[in-house]
């Protein structure tokens, strides 16, 4: 069979939907089938509304028999501004409930852009054959929009896997950007729709989506690919002598990363002489954080940007302790990679995680961007050995016993086969 991805950042791009759909289109081609994704130019977020922000030119591709095309991505003439003020008044707009779906849908159409996306849809006999569309990322539904529209000419069944942000408990300022009007409407439209948590589903049943078409399954790793790494070389190569706190994420507030950093600080003022890794991509408003930070406390970090998977290994292998206080994960694949290392972790009592890290049994949990509960989160998990050897060995087990990519896949397939049936 011939499925279609719609995956808007794809390999190489760093992103957690990227890996989720190489995952399962990767497996789909062992199988035998033919997948086609279909993925815009960007290589970072920031790209849909900056431009000069990294990109991949390459229009086609392959990568392990997926088959990829790439559209540009156009934005509207003006400031780079232009793109939050218009999903802002999207918000705005939304207050009129379904009364606002028609001028939400050309909203969100505005920019950026992917003419050329839409084209191919229209003209390349490729797509003649194709069973299934699976789509993602519901926020980012510029490129949502013309796909379900082609999927539904074509009477062809439409999968979403939304990855909605639910943000901090009883605070809307981030759930609103993915659950207006047109978006819910999408998911309505859909033939399924897959989510990560309890949590998202039940808020997308509060909001109208049919209990019935969804199907709750998260992701997974796969230990075998994750482990591997080596400590001692990473402390070397980067001049570390004591212990390694480590974050693998978008260095963004949301994610939030400065309060990281600010808790460090703290532990640092105490006399605690740890190291803080970052890697992954800095967004524009992290970097100016950063760069007002006295000379030693960035003498204590190491910021790496985007590495190779055997460096990101070896930082794994490093970690004492793994931390990610983020407001917008709907589940957080990168703590099933620390857990791989038996490394304790922290996350934010925000999004899907709460349903990913049981507090106390398999990692701790503060409340986003409280930089005290932090600090003390850290230090607890530096000075008390036996706990976090404890909490680091109970989410190991946790991964092996069910958040495997083999477990996870085989629930994805068997939604593929009852879509395609």
């Amino acid at each position: 069979m011939h499925f279609l991805h719609l995956v808007q950042l794809y390999q190489p791009a760093p992103s957690g939907a990227a890996r989720y759909f190489i995952e399962i289109g990767e497996r789909l081609v062992r199988e035998g089938h033919r997948v086609t994704v279909l993925a815009t130019d960007a290589f970072d977020l920031e790209h849909f509304w900056r431009r000069g922000r990294r990109s991949i030119p390459e229009p086609v591709g392959e990568h392990n028999g997926v088959q990829i095309r790439r559209f540009p991505a156009r934005r509207l003439p003006g400031p780079w501004l232009l793109y939050p003020i218009i999903r802002r008044l999207m918000v705005e707009a939304s207050r009129a409930g379904r009364l606002s779906l028609p001028l939400l849908y050309r909203m969100a159409a505005l920019t950026p852009r992917l003419p050329a996306l839409e084209r191919y849809l229209r003209e390349s006999p490729e797509l003649a054959d194709v069973a299934l569309v699976h789509s993602t990322n519901i926020t980012l539904d510029f490129a949502l929009v013309p796909v379900l529209r082609w999927a539904e000419r074509r009477r062809v069944p439409h999968i979403c896997t939304p990855f909605v942000h639910l943000g901090e408990p009883g605070n809307p300022q981030i759930l609103r950007y993915y659950s207006m009007p047109h978006q819910i409407d999408m998911l309505r439209r859909s033939a399924a729709v897959i989510t990560q948590t309890g949590l998202e589903r039940r808020f997308l049943a509060q909001a109208g989506v049919p209990d019935q078409i969804m199907h709750t399954i998260g992701v997974g790793v796969n230990p075998e690919e994750v482990l591997g790494g080596d400590g001692e070389r990473f402390r070397r190569e980067h001049n570390i002598s004591g212990p390694v706190v480590l974050t693998i994420g978008t260095a963004a507030f949301d994610k939030g990363t400065p309060h990281v950093v600010q808790a460090m600080q703290r532990l640092w003022a105490q006399g605690v002489g740890a190291t803080w890794v970052q890697i992954g991509p800095l967004m524009e408003h992290f970097q100016q954080f950063y760069a007002g930070l006295p000379e030693a406390d960035k003498n204590r970090t190491r910021l790496l940007g985007f590495v190779p998977d055997g460096t990101r290994r070896d930082a794994l292998a490093a970690a004492n302790v793994f931390v990610l206080p983020s407001r917008t994960d709907s589940f957080g694949i990168v703590f099933l990679e620390a857990w791989c290392y038996g490394v304790p972790v922290v996350g934010a009592a925000a999004g899907g995680v709460p349903e990913v890290i049981t507090d106390g049994t398999n990692g701790l949990l503060v409340p986003f961007g409280d930089v005290a509960a932090l600090a003390g989160a850290f230090g607890c998990l530096l000075h008390d050995g036996e706990l976090a050897r404890a909490l680091g060995a109970a989410g190991r087990a946790r991964v092996l016993r069910e958040l495997t990519w083999e477990q996870k896949y085989a629930q994805v397939r068997a939604v593929y086969q009852a879509m395609v049936r």
